[in-house]
């Protein structure tokens, strides 16, 4: 997977039109932003094109967008609170086409550093589908180059990620990542192509299902992989214990004996739970109070349910995080939104921060939890894109990378 992309430095964008595609799929509430974390991890890109002479566009979808347009799902905020981090103004095209007069308009008008913002991709359906050629043209036709700087967005190949760039091949311009992207791609590819050993794999998470092809693809290149979270009951089920109510995938009961056995002939070594902290039943509303109990592995009575990782698991696992050079972590190791079924994944993300070791966290809950639990600056490198994340430790070629142009 040795990806070796061109990126803004390599291009020269001076009085150039440069179509950025970001990731300002921020979290609103009543019209608010509640976390601006990708609208901060965007700005280097960005400022990098304003100083040396660019007239930057920048486009990014927001939510699922499942009704049509609407303004709880505009880009309205994003202008306003980008506008704030630039120290410039954004101009903001509301316009619901996305790429019709009022943009072409505000990007005619454009001086060298200017910033335009379009309205939210997805209010174009096509945006989405696979008969996106005409909207990918339209949004070709405003820039002459193009840079993708949207990880979490990189695994579809819509439009404004992938769509875009053969238009742009097109007309003689450069499609590059910008420099959140390098990032991913570095971290993330040399975790896995190129690790400094031993490399430490943690995963957690509820669904089996979801991680499949990952547990077979980092049983490839990991020295020790560990596994929580509600996953972790379908391989204790496996191996024939009692796991009482705790999520369990019985569909995938013969996939976890294969990659115990692979494990074991491959002379890796797979981690599972010595211990779980147990409910009576699920918490309503999720972080409701709730009474725990903690039964080592082989004594899960049947009428519990497994939620959290027990203090001998934490000492196993935080253990064997402090030998390690590289650690991976996806998934956190209980219910975490309850705080009394945290305490597993917030000494998984200590026993991280206190490590020397390179440390890459993958995206959507395990992120969310790392900063939650105020351990984010201790990590090496936190990933923007949960489901590209995964893709990507699969080995699987991302549209949004694939697409940018070889050095």
């Amino acid at each position: 997977m040795a990806l070796n992309k061109k990126t803004v430095d390599d291009i020269n964008v001076k009085g150039r039109r440069v179509l950025v595609r970001c990731d300002f799929n921020v979290p609103l509430k009543a019209g608010e932003i509640t976390d601006d974390t990708r609208i901060k991890a965007a700005l280097p890109t960005i400022n990098k094109l304003i100083a040396d002479g660019g007239k930057v566009i920048l486009c990014s979808h927001l939510g699922k967008v499942k009704n049509g347009p609407n303004e709880g799902e505009s880009l309205a905020p994003v202008a306003k609170r980008l506008s704030e981090k630039l120290g410039k103004e954004v101009n903001f095209v509301s316009d619901y086409n996305v790429t019709g007069e009022a943009a072409t308009k505000a990007v005619e008008a454009m001086k060298e550093g200017d910033v335009v913002l379009l309205q939210n991709t997805r209010f174009r359906g096509e945006e989405e589908t696979k008969n996106g050629e005409a909207f990918s043209k339209e949004l070709a036709d405003l820039a002459d180059d193009y840079v993708c700087d949207a990880f979490g967005s990189s695994h579809r190949a819509h439009a404004s990620v992938a769509g875009v760039t053969k238009f742009i091949t097109a007309k003689g311009g450069s499609n590059v990542v910008g420099y959140l992207m390098q990032k991913e791609i570095n971290f993330l590819g040399n975790a896995v192509e190129n690790p400094v050993r031993p490399f430490v794999a943690i995963l957690g998470g509820a669904k089996v299902a979801d991680k499949l092809n990952v547990i077979n693809n980092l049983l490839e290149k990991c020295d020790t992989l560990i596994i929580g979270g509600g996953m972790s009951y379908t391989f204790q089920k496996a191996l024939g214990y009692e796991i009482g109510k705790s999520l369990c995938d019985d569909t995938k009961l013969d996939y976890c004996k294969e990659m115990l056995e692979k494990a074991k002939s491959m002379g890796k070594e797979i981690l599972l739970p010595l211990d779980a902290v147990t409910i009576a039943g699920f918490p309503d509303p999720i972080d409701a109070p709730v009474e725990c109990e903690t039964y080592d592995t082989e004594n899960m009575p049947a009428d519990r349910e497994g939620c959290d990782i027990g203090p001998k698991t934490i000492a196993l696992f935080s253990e064997k995080v402090k030998t390690a050079k590289t650690v991976l972590w996806n998934g956190p190791m209980g219910l975490f939104e309850n705080p009394a079924l945290a305490v597993g994944t917030e000494a998984v993300a200590k026993a991280l921060a206190e490590t020397d070791a390179t440390t890459i966290i993958g995206g959507g809950d395990s992120a969310a939890a790392v900063n939650q639990m105020g351990f984010a600056d201790k990590m090496s490198h936190i990933s923007t894109g949960g489901g590209a994340s995964l893709e990507f430790l699969e080995g699987k070629e991302l549209p949004g990378v694939y697409a940018a142009d070889d050095k």
